[in-house]
Order: C-alpha cells, then structure tokens, then sequence
C-alpha cells in the first residue's frame, strides 16, 4: 500500500491542471511537501456546489467500525480498495469525489528494506490520485482528542509491471489526462469506476530509493 508521495507542484500547476476555480484559506502559497505520510495535511481538490475547490485535507478517511474494536483512536485508511464494501459506498458520490495532486509516490521494497520513489520520469510531472474525502469527528491522535476534520484517501488498484515488481499487491489509482479528471469529479459511478485500473507498464520510472522524502534534486 502507498503510505507515503510527494507534492511539489506550484499551486498555479494544480489549478490548471485540475480546472480548479477555488482557493480555501488554508491553502496559502502551496509550499512543497517532498514526504507526505498518514494524518499529514495535503492538497486534494474537490466539488464545492458548482465550483471546484483547492484545499487541504488530512490523509486518512474514517476506519470501518470492526477495525476500531479496543482501540482509542482512529488514525485512519490512506488507501481504499472495495468500492463494494457498504463503509465506502456512501463516499462514492460526486460530493465526495476528490482528486490528490502528486508528483512521485513511494512503495516499500521488503527485500532491499528501503523506500522505492516512482514518477512518469525524473522531471516528475504532475498527476492525480482520484480520491474520495469527508468531513468527519474522531479522536485522530489521543494527545490531540476529538476533532473535526476534512479527511481524504485514494483509491488502489492491481499494480503495473514497474510497481507489481516491488509491491505486488497494489498501486494507487493514478489519473493523467483532464477527460479522466472530468469522469471522476463529475461523472456518474457507473463511468468512474472503470478508472479503477493500473497505469499501462512501461509507464513510470522508479526515480529515487532509500530516502524517506523525494526532494527532486
């Protein structure tokens, strides 16, 4: 699973990108963020009535009620798989579809024990992951108690040929054309959910290894 990416796109490059017309408070000037990892703060873009909204959100939706027996908190699911499953159904709709900017994501390798940064080559281009986001209440952290928050994740899939090599199980969903964009912000779920499919291979390079953030250097 994709528990950690980087985003270091200009806030102008994902407005354009994604056909955004908002900007939330929270956004600022969109500082780059070489390692997002679990609860950290990152831009997705969502539908805010008839508008399409940049703001922040914290990576983890809510965990399903069996996976929280005995426990305190709720740190959250980074990556969604069983769009079947009744938990993830009800955040399937148009208003709660989300797009998460990215630039490079990174895979654990088991064998060589080290992070694995991939991206459609070492410029490290622009995409999306299609997401799904919510507003929710809950203990995050215990030291923090309970807050309400906008929280994100993305969606998974089977792996390419270049993931599959190090992380056989899944990669994330990966948008890359403005016609993919459109169909999962605006499209009925009978259309978006065929964009649950990995990237063709031979379509992403591995860019960088070991490191716990992708600074691009």
């Amino acid at each position: 699973m994709c528990n950690l990416y980087s985003h270091t796109s200009a806030r102008q490059a994902v407005l354009d990108f994604t056909r955004a017309m908002k900007v939330a408070d929270t956004i600022g000037n969109l500082a780059p963020q070489p390692g997002i990892y679990p609860d950290y703060s990152a831009p997705i873009v969502r539908n805010v009535g008839d508008d399409r909204e940049l703001t922040l959100a914290r990576w983890g939706m809510p965990s399903p009620a069996f996976a929280l027996k005995g426990k305190s908190s709720d740190k959250g699911v980074t990556n969604v798989r069983n769009t079947k499953s009744p938990h993830w159904r009800r955040w399937l709709s148009i208003d709660h579809r989300c797009v998460v900017p990215f630039n490079s994501f990174s895979e654990f390798d088991s064998k060589a024990r080290e992070p694995v940064w991939f991206a459609f080559n070492e410029d490290r281009p622009l995409a999306v992951f299609a997401g799904i986001w919510t507003n929710w209440t809950s203990v995050r952290k215990v030291k923090e108690g309970e807050v309400t928050a906008d929280l994100f994740a993305f969606l998974t899939c089977e792996p390419n040929k270049e993931v599959g090599a190090i992380h056989p199980k899944a990669m994330p969903v990966i948008l890359t054309e403005q016609d993919e964009i459109e169909t999962w912000l605006s499209g009925p779920w009978d259309e978006a959910k065929e964009l649950q499919r990995p990237l063709a291979d031979d379509t992403l390079d591995i860019v960088a290894r070991g490191s716990r953030q992708d600074g691009n250097d």
